[in-house]
């Protein structure tokens, strides 16, 4: 599975979740990095819980699995980082506070909805 792919299966699989707000943001021509951001917001910690173990669950069962996470320890955002495609799951605040919208706005950006 490519980055790309990867990146909106893991979108599919925030939505499935009721994440909002849901971005996929191509990287690739800005970084090396990372080739996609994945960002969501929720609106409890235990949602942030809910979708980044949600997310491991899934993705282990497509052979895929994060190298890397973070912020499980306070719950108000959790990275994934799956080296070609790092996910965010955010807590509203904190998403707007830390704003990587903003600060990666040159990117490339895919709004994922419900269909």
């Amino acid at each position: 599975m490519n980055s790309k792919e990867l990146a909106f299966k893991i979108a599919d699989f925030i939505l499935e979740k009721k994440g909002s707000d849901i971005v996929v943001m191509d990287l690739q021509k800005l970084t090396t990095i990372t080739d996609y951001f994945v960002i969501c917001s929720v609106t409890t910690d235990t949602q942030v819980k809910a979708i980044s173990d949600y997310v491991k669950e899934q993705t282990k069962n497509i052979d895929e699995r994060p190298w890397h996470n973070e912020g499980y320890a306070n719950l108000s955002w959790v990275l994934l980082d799956f080296v070609d495609v790092v996910v965010h799951i955010f807590l509203e605040g904190t998403r707007k506070f830390y704003n990587l919208e903003g600060l990666w706005a040159d990117a490339e950006i895919t709004h994922v909805k419900d269909e």
